[in-house]
């Protein structure tokens, strides 16, 4: 243990110094020359409470892995996204950073050039980066970390996956909710490193208010064995205990004994003590930096000195700010996990063929989740509903998991999908706006260096509010996820059972998206299969059984089971009633109806002319909200344009009287359409 405890000191001091460095330094990083006002940032930034204790983690479970020599990969993620300015520090000593950012590297002139970038560090941000070491959460939300983990460790033999996470974060409802949900989760090692240091932001943390006895009481009662370390000079003594007690946690936890190793330290230490007579460490108040004007106050550059100094970096660096002694031991010893991809499917792999399967929703989805599961790296999650989304045959299979908490369904699958695995989330409609900002973290992070080519993440979205109770009435998620224009999202809206089952085998083939599929339970109809292919090719097709020959007067388009079910009853009605030539087009994928310039496959100008007629009126039918159509249509169809939708009822109501209120009928689809031929003569 000593020389262990000497190699993660100073692994431990250099990634500290670096992170002072890059606070508040844009020249004199390695302290050659006595430090003055020029050689500080006019208005340093940044977080630094969670550094000193998150590097501290990062040294022993780098040094660690390295001890291991690839018998187990021990994989460090990072739960605090403003971590990031560690993850940058650990990665410019280790050299890591250098092999993605040449000007970065391992040196003092990497280390200024860093330290004058941040926070706005060339494509990597302040923030932590999947580009990096550490980074494989693909976070960006607070709370997401454990369960992440606990998703991308499921069914990974020889991995131990260790989250670092904060006091603050757990009391997040996502990462409250993970501790217990292990239980639904088998065979998932996770070994999360809880840095309490007492503290958030704001004030107190919960966590940090408890003694020692009752933190193990507490991860106890929720089935967790916790080992608790005590950090407060950082001396060698203390690595040795730490170390150690890592080592303890390590086996237990490969022996599938639930451990948690709690590192108790305080706010900020190693950091100013004090400033201006208001005492600093151990408070909220080191949160974020203390010294924000060290260029313009003496006492607060003659502290940044001192703090700097504290680490010794002549110790630690030769005159080049190239590691050297123990820390050049550490360096060499060190070894960084990731969250290596499993096997993926070949890029050429294609949906299923097409057939004519008019079978009824369950026979849809549960063939196509058997056919993938087949492949052996299929997870299946639901929040309790297999067996009320008539899927009942497949909640008792070892890939499929169920559990009463989206947002940790959410992040099982994103760790799952990370690994390079396949999974698709079953959930009811109404619930899947707990959603929305896990995901537009995640289709921000999945943007990245180091997170692209990953299998999707995808969710069968059921049981909206046109068939559902008051309560369960709610297509925001859809709404939400389009109104970022982000061109990996996808909406699919297939109108029958056959093209539920062919939109499924699209997705779980794909990569690098974000993908909604929206089909009921309840949905019984069965439209003619010939348009399939040019449906999944092109994202829609005119359906020529319900068309006029030639140029429409008026272009029904529809987005899902139910508006395809009313406009077939309503479309000779409305001829009948109007006079007029109808087309219908089916859409199965919504982002076609955006601008090609935001939306991969938005329809261009000839190709709106092609499928809804050079001079046609519109009517869309979708079973979102409108608002969700207008906005992808952003005033390009230059025409008569009406949408009909989900609008939120004034209370409880039948079904069918829903319907007629919202429009979502026969008399409503013919009333529409005369609206809009009149307004299309006026036009004219």
């Amino acid at each position: 243990m000593p020389e262990i405890a000497a190699l993660t000191d100073a692994m431990w001091r250099a990634v500290c110094y670096a992170t002072v460095c890059q606070l508040h330094l844009c020249d004199n990083v390695l302290l050659s020359r006595p430090l003055t006002a020029e050689h500080v940032k006019e208005r340093p930034s940044g977080h630094w409470g969670t550094v000193p204790g998150t590097a501290w983690a990062l040294s022993h479970l780098v040094l660690a892995a390295g001890d291991l020599d690839r018998r187990v990969d021990l994989v460090p993620l990072l739960g605090a996204g403003h971590a990031g300015v560690v993850q940058l520090a650990a990665a410019w000593v280790t050299g890591e950073l250098g092999k993605v950012r040449a000007q970065f590297g391992p040196d003092a002139g990497g280390l200024r050039r860093l330290a004058q970038a941040f926070p706005d560090v060339d494509g990597l941000g302040a923030e932590v980066t999947p580009a990096l070491p550490s980074g494989g959460f693909l976070g960006g939300r607070l709370g997401g970390c454990l369960p992440f983990a606990q998703g991308a460790a499921r069914d990974a033999p020889g991995r131990v996956i260790a989250p670092v996470i904060g006091d603050g974060e757990c009391e997040t409802p996502t990462t409250a909710a993970s501790w217990l949900a292990r239980k639904a989760l088998p065979r998932a090692s996770v070994l999360p490193v809880v840095h309490v240091n007492g503290y958030r932001m704001g004030g107190r943390a919960l966590l940090g208010a408890m003694d020692d006895a009752e933190l193990v009481a507490y991860f106890a009662g929720l089935g967790w064995d916790a080992r608790v370390v005590q950090v407060t000079t950082g001396s060698r003594e203390e690595h040795a205990t730490f170390h150690t007690a890592l080592w303890d946690a390590l086996e237990a936890t490969l022996h599938d004994q639930p451990t948690v190793l709690v590192m108790r330290c305080v706010k900020g230490w190693s950091g100013p003590a004090s400033l201006g007579g208001r005492t600093l460490l151990g408070t909220a108040g080191l949160h974020k930096t203390p010294l924000v004007s060290p260029r313009t106050d003496p006492e607060q550059l003659s502290k940044l000195a001192h703090w700097l100094s504290s680490y010794q970096p002549l110790e630690l660096f030769d005159a080049d700010g190239h590691a050297r002694g123990e820390l050049a031991e550490a360096v060499s010893a060190a070894r960084w996990c990731s969250l290596a991809p499993s096997e993926q499917r070949r890029s050429g792999d294609r949906p299923m063929a097409h057939g004519a399967r008019g079978y009824t929703f369950t026979e849809a989805v549960t063939g196509v989740i058997r056919r993938h599961a087949a492949r052996g790296d299929l997870l299946l999650l639901s929040p309790d509903e297999l067996s009320s989304n008539r899927l009942t045959e497949l909640a008792d299979e070892g890939w499929a998991h169920e559990l009463l908490a989206e947002e940790v369904l959410l992040e099982w699958l994103a760790g799952w999908t990370a690994t390079g695995r396949r999974g698709v989330l079953v959930t009811y409609e109404a619930f899947a706006p707990l959603l929305v900002s896990g995901l537009v973290a995640h289709i921000k992070q999945r943007r990245l260096a180091g997170a692209r080519g990953l299998p999707s993440l995808n969710l069968l979205l059921t049981s909206y509010g046109w068939h559902n109770v008051h309560t369960h009435g709610d297509p925001s998620l859809a709404t939400s996820l389009l109104a970022l224009g982000a061109p990996t999202v996808r909406v699919m809206t297939p109108a029958d059972p056959a093209r539920t089952a062919a939109a499924l085998d699209e997705v779980l083939v794909s990569t690098d998206g974000v993908n909604l599929v929206i089909a009921g339970k309840h949905s019984r109809s069965v439209h003619p299969v010939g348009t399939i292919s040019e449906e999944h090719s092109r994202g829609l097709a005119v359906w020529p059984h319900l068309s006029d020959e030639g140029e429409p007067d008026l272009t029904i388009v529809t987005a899902g089971d139910i508006p395809a079910a009313v406009a077939t009853e309503a479309v000779d009605h409305v001829r009948d009633r109007h006079r007029c030539r109808v087309r219908v087009v089916n859409l199965l994928d919504l982002t076609v109806l955006g601008n090609p310039v935001l939306w991969p496959r938005g329809l261009g100008d000839q190709e709106i002319d092609h499928y809804l007629g050079a001079h046609a009126s519109v009517l869309v039918l979708t079973l979102g909200h409108p608002a969700a159509v207008w906005g992808l249509l952003a005033g390009r169809l230059r025409r008569p344009v009406d949408v009909i939708g989900w609008q939120e009822p004034p209370g409880p109501m039948p079904q069918r009287e829903l319907a007629r209120a919202l429009g979502m009928d026969r008399a409503g689809v013919v009333r529409a359409a005369g609206f809009l031929l009149a307004s299309r003569e006026v036009v004219r």
